[in-house]
């Protein structure tokens, strides 16, 4: 049976993926890392509750089979680019090098369409950036996730992913498949697959996740 790391188990995807990860037999422990707690009492979790922008700290905790990095925020939630870039990239990145440096054999994060270390445009050069980075680690097992718009319930309100999701809905017959929206629940499902069957590709596009939940 495997131990799980999640990073942002208080979001929409890492809530899911928390609740999928309960439920497999497969999964003896889940620790997870975060600012507040999920709230949520059960023998399998392990909870740490830290600044997450000292994750280096916990180095001797940060022992797993797999880690799960649902962590991110959004422009509207974190306006200051510097404190985004450590969120974005600071910690899925910190958690990476923990990982090598502990042994973890499998690393599943999740990116962004339009992630673009050669980017101008600053959200997507930060996404691209956290991939080119985590994926230096070479662990021996990373996936790089590249969800389009993520819809779902979220205990916060997002106007401006509610417009998008509400256009998309309506137009969403005109919209290119790698641009459609996604359900945190497929990624969920996809994360969770991937951390047992893995996938031939470290780079995974929101279409793929898609075809990977169905498996």
């Amino acid at each position: 049976m495997k131990t799980a790391i999640i990073l942002g188990a208080t979001g929409l995807t890492g809530s899911l993926l928390l609740e999928k990860l309960l439920n497999d037999p497969s999964f003896k422990k889940i620790k997870l890392f975060s600012r507040s707690s999920v709230e949520i009492t059960n023998p399998k979790i392990e909870e740490h509750l830290i600044d997450m922008f000292n994750l280096e700290k916990f180095s001797e905790v940060f022992t797993a089979d797999v880690v799960f990095c649902c962590i991110g925020t959004t422009k509207a939630k974190t306006p200051d680019k510097e404190v985004y870039k450590k969120i974005d990239y600071g910690i899925p990145v910190t958690a990476a090098k923990l990982g090598k440096e502990n042994g973890i054999k499998i690393f599943i994060s999740i990116s962004a369409l339009g992630a673009d270390e050669n980017s101008s445009v600053f959200y997507n050069k930060t996404k691209g950036e956290m991939q080119r980075d985590v994926l230096s680690r070479n662990i021996e097992n990373t996936y790089i996730l590249q969800p389009s718009l993520i819809v779902g319930n979220r205990k916060e309100s997002r106007f401006g992913e509610n417009a998008a999701e509400f256009f998309m809905k309506i137009f969403g017959f005109l919209i290119p498949k790698k641009y459609k929206m996604i359900k945190g629940e497929t990624i969920a499902d996809a994360m969770q697959i991937l951390a047992k069957k893995g996938y031939s590709e470290k780079i995974i596009t929101s279409e793929k996740i898609k075809e990977i939940a169905k498996t």
